[in-house]
């Protein structure tokens, strides 16, 4: 369980730090990556904070609880009590709970997700090839 909480706690950071390259409006973030790439790594960093917290959860059970969690954000954009709008003004709380509703942050965060579960799996299934190698 160490291991995947180490890994987590390195990346979230790396991926936070992507997220916001893309909507730098850096000219090195071509305009596809611009528009869909800070949704889709904000859906990955979910993911990876949902394994932080629960290690021992099968993969998909965080996968799913990480679309959850992204979807009834982005649902809950649909919302504007003055509260919540007060919060959004902010940019860090825009950052995390967004402005606006828009079905394509659907699909970014189900391709976000995907590849946080993917690749844990391909990495548990190359370490548990080695570990078999080793005895």
């Amino acid at each position: 369980m160490w291991k995947i909480r180490l890994l987590y706690s390195l990346f979230v950071p790396v991926v936070i730090g992507a997220a916001f390259f893309t909507r730098s409006g850096s000219p090195l973030a071509p305009p596809f990556v611009a528009e869909y790439g800070g949704d889709t790594l904000w859906a990955l960093m979910v993911f990876m904070v949902v394994r932080l917290i629960a290690p021992r959860w099968p993969i998909w059970n965080a996968a799913a609880s990480a679309l959850c969690i992204s979807y009834l954000c982005e649902i809950g954009q649909l919302h504007h009590a003055p509260w919540i709008d007060a919060i959004r003004g902010y940019r860090l709380g825009a950052i995390l709970l967004g402005d606006c509703f828009v079905w394509s942050d659907l699909v970014c965060y189900t391709v976000g997700v995907l590849v946080g579960a993917s690749a844990e799996w391909g990495v548990r299934k190359i370490d548990l090839r080695s570990a078999a190698t080793q005895k």
